[in-house]
Order: structure tokens, then C-alpha cells, then sequence
């Protein structure tokens, strides 16, 4: 079985007396392990996706399996702390507490967890030790380069052995030659570790680092290299 299944998912907003729809029966299938790439222009719904996979949001129809749990059934709390055990996410502006420290930023995920000070450290220790960053770990923010906080913040999503990552535009705010470092990372760490990964991209280099990529066309997810039949007016006979 899939360790991620959408089914026919849809997530609907009213603007005034404007329905959007970023998400339109959408159905998907990831394996363990899979590295995916998801590429759409601003506004498709990449994002949406994303929270909703990661139990931030909630469909307005369909079901989100994870790992054999239908999380569109929790509660709140419920959800809340399977989100801490299954869930790492990479934002694209870090999100690091400045007056953290890159070892205390990493363990704040742990806090969350049953788990005592010496297993927390080790835990901390292998994911700096993952992102090449553990001669930095007492460093501020302030004292890091963007690509080394970026690397803090994916270490922060890997430190708790989640059953998927999902990644919101990691590289948008890095240069060229820093997204590239940050790219082959993340291979690496799908590779290595085995973790699943699923990233928003709107960049189509970023995009086919990946393993499989798929993009959002008119509420729907497409194989790249596929068309959405579904958007395509039949021929006139």
C-alpha cells in the first residue's frame, strides 16, 4: 500500500462571492521513499497541498491517507501530535527563532515528543551531523550564511524521523550556486536516509532533481509529461 494516498480531495475558499478551487478532486499516490516534486505557478494550490498533507489543513471533500491513517478523521489534538511524529516541514524562509541557537532551534521539534535529554541530543547530534553542521551548532542565526540556515531548518524537519517531509519552495530564497548545495542535500538525505520527500517548486531545474515530478493543472495533479484530459475540451464532431 501507498504510504500517501489522496482521494478525489478537494479544498474550496470563498472570496466574497468568488468560489476558489486550487484543488479539484485530486488524486495521488506516493511511495515510501519517494523524492516528488510538485510545480505550478503561485496561486495553483502547491502550498494548500502541502498543509493539507501535513495536517495544517483540512479538505473541504475527500480523504488524506498517511501511512494507513485517515487523518481527515482526527481531531485537532489528535491531529496535532500525529503531526509531530509523522510531519517535518522545510519553509522557504527558515523560520528559525533567532534567539535559538541552531542545535536549540533543531531540538524544538523534540520538546514535543516523549523523549529524554540524552536521546534528544543524540538525535540533534545526527541531524546536524546529516547537514554538515555540526561545528556550528552553538551558532545564532544571525551567525549563519542563508544556505546555512536553510540547512539548520532541514535538519529541524529530518531530527524527529518523520514518516514524510515536506519541503514549500526551499530554495526560494537562495542564489544559484546555494540552491544547488540545497538541492543535492536533499537528495542525498532521500537517499541515505530513506526519508519521503515532497517538494513545491515553481522552478522546473529544482523540479527534475526529483524522482518523479508532478504539477497542478486546474485543481488536478498531472504526471509530468502528461496532459490533464480532464481541462481539455472533446473535439467538435
Amino acid at each position: 500500500m501507498s504510504l500517501i494516498h489522496i482521494n478525489r480531495v478537494s479544498k474550496f475558499f470563498r472570496k466574497g462571492d468568488e468560489k476558489i478551487t486550487p484543488l479539484d478532486e485530486a488524486e495521488l499516490w506516493i511511495e515510501r521513499g519517494e523524492f516528488v516534486s510538485l510545480m505550478g505557478a503561485s496561486g495553483t494550490g502547491k502550498s494548500t497541498l502541502l498543509n493539507l498533507i501535513a495536517g495544517i489543513d483540512r479538505p473541504s471533500a475527500g480523504r488524506i491517507i498517511v501511512d494507513d491513517v485517515d487523518i481527515t478523521e482526527m481531531s485537532r489534538t489528535k491531529l496535532a501530535a500525529w503531526r509531530a511524529r509523522n510531519i517535518g516541514y522545510i519553509f522557504q524562509t527558515h523560520n528559525l527563532i533567532p534567539v535559538l541557537t541552531a542545535y536549540e532551534n533543531i531540538e524544538l521539534p523534540l520538546l514535543l515528543l516523549p523523549m529524554n535529554r540524552s536521546e534528544r541530543q543524540r538525535r540533534v547530534e545526527l541531524a546536524l551531523t546529516a547537514v554538515d553542521l555540526l561545528n556550528r551548532a552553538n551558532h545564532y542565526p544571525r551567525q549563519l550564511s542563508g544556505g546555512q540556515e536553510q540547512r539548520v531548518g532541514i535538519a529541524r524537519a529530518i531530527v524527529t524521523d518523520p514518516t514524510v517531509v515536506v519541503a514549500d519552495e526551499p530554495t526560494g530564497d537562495l542564489d544559484a550556486e546555494t540552491t544547488s548545495q540545497i538541492l543535492s542535500l536533499l537528495q542525498r538525505l532521500n537517499v541515505e536516509l530513506g526519508t519521503t520527500f515532497l517538494m513545491a517548486t515553481h522552478d522546473s531545474e529544482a523540479a527534475a532533481m526529483a524522482g518523479r515530478q508532478l504539477r497542478l493543472d486546474r485543481g488536478r495533479l498531472i504526471e509530468a509529461g502528461e496532459r490533464n484530459m480532464a481541462a481539455v475540451p472533446s473535439e467538435v464532431s
